[in-house]
């Protein structure tokens, strides 16, 4: 395994994208021994509503969520995140840091289940609200179903409930994956356009998002300390990953959700299958899905307008349990 930085959980402060007033960071450790980076902020205004748990996408930190955080705080909740294995200042998991890498997607469970226990039910005022993004969104889902009373509601922006554009299934996909990975290949880059570095020559025609500002953010977060970055994923983050979106895809699976959810599915969505989202969302009997228009992948990080309808389908949603 690959340790996190010797000189400890510091987060990153540049003046494009500054540390939202009140951090406290540290390092816990999961169940299973891996050793992941984390980050609290208290309420900064009005009155108390509970606490944020914030969890990110593939590839993803901490610091690209710093101003998503302090729209948090500035509606009156707590905000508490961290780093996934394999990515940002937590723990690698192989010798190539560059990698995105899992053994199994249970152990993004297994990573939330700990943070919870660990972090958020000594330290954070409840009632709990688990918002995800991306995988992030994937792994918010399976949370929904393995431990009903964890969160009081869930929220998510562009979850991985499948992919588009692949020659197999989501499940036939997993199968393929997995024979490599038992041939001894499960440590190889699945290359993808997509995981190119990210700079300003790239931001024409990106997936991810029509701000330049906000793109450019996480750029300048990576030039200033390297090591949070990872790029291609894994053949064995690929069986993972495409497993528990094949779950996903299964007639039982909207059933097995019992907890107040919502989904953001974004329109001109290239990375995730924003129809997957579409179809999961009719099907769920305590969910829905709205879908954002002219929006790409990263809803937190587009442009004003979008962001803006984001923050209106979150403070409806929220404001429901009380109404």
């Amino acid at each position: 395994m690959n340790k996190v930085d010797p000189n400890g959980p510091s987060l990153v402060n540049i003046a494009s994208n500054p540390i939202p007033e009140g951090a406290r960071v540290g390092f816990f450790r999961t169940s299973d021994n891996v050793q992941l980076r984390y980050a609290l902020w208290p309420k900064s205004e009005g009155a108390h509503r509970g606490t944020i748990c914030l969890v990110q996408g593939r590839t993803e930190f901490i610091e690209k969520y710093f101003e998503t955080i302090a729209d948090f705080r500035r509606r009156g909740f707590a905000v508490a995140t961290f780093d996934w294995r394999g990515q940002g200042g937590s723990d690698r998991l192989i010798g190539n840091r560059k990698l995105g890498y899992v053994d199994r997607f249970e152990d993004y469970w297994t990573d939330l289940k700990s943070f919870h226990g660990e972090i958020l039910l000594p330290e954070c005022p409840p009632p709990f609200y688990l918002v995800g993004h991306s995988m992030g969104g994937l792994a918010s889902l399976y949370a929904g179903i393995n431990d009903r009373l964890m969160f009081d509601r869930i929220f998510l922006s562009a979850p991985m409930v499948a992919l588009d554009r692949q020659p197999l299934s989501m499940g036939g996909m997993a199968k393929v994956c997995e024979t490599l990975s038992f041939l001894g290949l499960g440590r190889m880059p699945v290359s993808r356009a997509a995981d190119k570095p990210a700079s300003e020559a790239t931001f024409p025609g990106n997936p991810l998002t029509g701000d330049l500002i906000r793109y450019l953010r996480a750029v300048d977060v990576i030039k200033a300390r390297p090591d949070l970055e990872i790029g291609a994923p894994t053949v064995r983050w690929a069986a993972s990953a495409m497993g528990a979106m094949a779950e996903a895809g299964r007639d039982s699976f909207p059933g097995q959700i019992r907890i107040p959810l919502l989904m953001l599915a974004a329109a001109r969505d290239e990375v995730v299958s924003t129809a997957a989202i579409e179809q999961l969302g009719l099907r769920m009997r305590t969910g829905r899905h709205v879908v954002i228009a002219g929006a790409r992948h990263e809803l937190f990080m587009e442009t004003d307008v979008i962001r803006g309808q984001v923050f209106a389908a979150f403070d409806a949603f929220i404001t429901e349990q009380s109404a």
